[in-house]
């Protein structure tokens, strides 16, 4: 186990380093001048000279790098030169808004998924089946923000049940709070839903074929606890990879719901950097975001060994 927690920390500082190596030259590689852009397009030229020598954008890429990496080690993103703000501030003023949206649509597409693929397993041909699978291709196939202009134009315009943009800390006024992100959450959560609900109906009905379910049925125990305890159990594991990896995106990818309900979070964070050639922001929203796949992937791995006995973490033999 510690061999094995030892070779995954070394993996995860190669890939770190790797995501800043191309993060930091890919930036570089857009077109434009990040100090004539917050200068303006009217500056003169002193102005512009100015700005690349207060942000080291004169230097040799080399050394604008090795500063960066070098700042970063330490927990230093830098400052962002379009707020004057340093990265690290402002990255951990927007994620409560975006972890706070993640972890509520992903509790909702566990639930919705995990229910409508067991369900789906379990009724393969019953009409619950049938409308399980036509919900969870809806699902995939809605692009979320036709979703949220709808949800908006349904539940806060025509019904007037939820508001239709703005946040409100949950710690400031926590019913308020949750009735700006339900609507958001269930856009978001709507397609990843989708997708645990296919995996876990796949997953589903390979474990009730197994030769452990039947000797499960054969030993006479209930059906439900045969279907929770012991295939829907060894279906987990499918469904954690799943939750795992899409956490992730979740707290890195919600640009378009954040957007759409005007919440102050990780992804507008993300979105306003880029359009502005912020590149302290996007060097450190690319590292955070880096981070958090690489710390979910170890402890996704760590938790197949919980949620199956069977599964030894670091190759080892049952």
């Amino acid at each position: 186990m510690s061999r094995y927690l030892l070779r995954r920390l070394a993996e995860s500082v190669v890939t770190l380093w790797l995501a800043t190596v191309v993060v930091f030259l890919g930036i570089r590689a857009l077109p434009g001048d990040p100090a004539r852009t917050l200068a303006g397009e009217e500056s003169d030229p002193e102005t512009v000279a100015e700005i690349n020598a207060a942000y080291g954008f004169d230097q040799p890429l080399p050394v604008q790098y090795l500063r960066y990496l070098g700042k970063a080690v330490t927990g230093d993103l830098g400052v962002s030169p379009r707020t004057g703000l340093q990265v690290t501030d402002a990255i951990l003023h927007a994620l409560p808004v975006t972890l706070e949206l993640a972890v509520l649509a992903m509790l909702i597409a566990v639930l919705i998924g995990l229910v409508a693929g067991t369900i789906a397993a379990v009724r393969r041909r019953g009409p619950l089946a049938w409308a399980s699978n036509s919900v969870a291709l809806m699902g995939l196939s809605v692009p979320n923000f036709w979703f949220g202009q709808m949800g908006v134009l349904l539940f806060a315009i025509v019904l007037g049940w939820l508001p239709a943009s703005g946040f409100v800390p949950f710690f400031e006024d926590p019913v308020e709070n949750l009735s700006h992100m339900i609507m958001p959450a269930i856009v978001l959560g709507t397609g990843l839903a989708a997708l645990i609900m296919r995996q876990t109906r796949s997953a589903m009905l390979d474990a009730l074929t197994a030769d452990y379910v039947r000797t499960a049925r054969a030993k006479g125990l209930p059906g439900h606890h045969v279907i929770i305890g012991h295939a829907l159990r060894n279906s987990l594991i499918v469904v954690t990879t799943i939750v795992g990896l899409e956490l992730g995106v979740l707290i890195s990818g919600a640009v378009v719901t954040e957007s759409i309900f005007v919440l102050p979070g990780f992804g507008r964070l993300t979105l306003d950097a880029v359009f502005t050639r912020d590149y302290a922001m996007i060097q450190g929203v690319v590292l955070f975001t880096a981070t958090a796949y690489i710390v979910l992937n170890l402890v996704v791995d760590l938790l197949y060994s919980v949620i199956d006995p069977r599964i030894r973490v670091g190759g080892g033999v049952p």
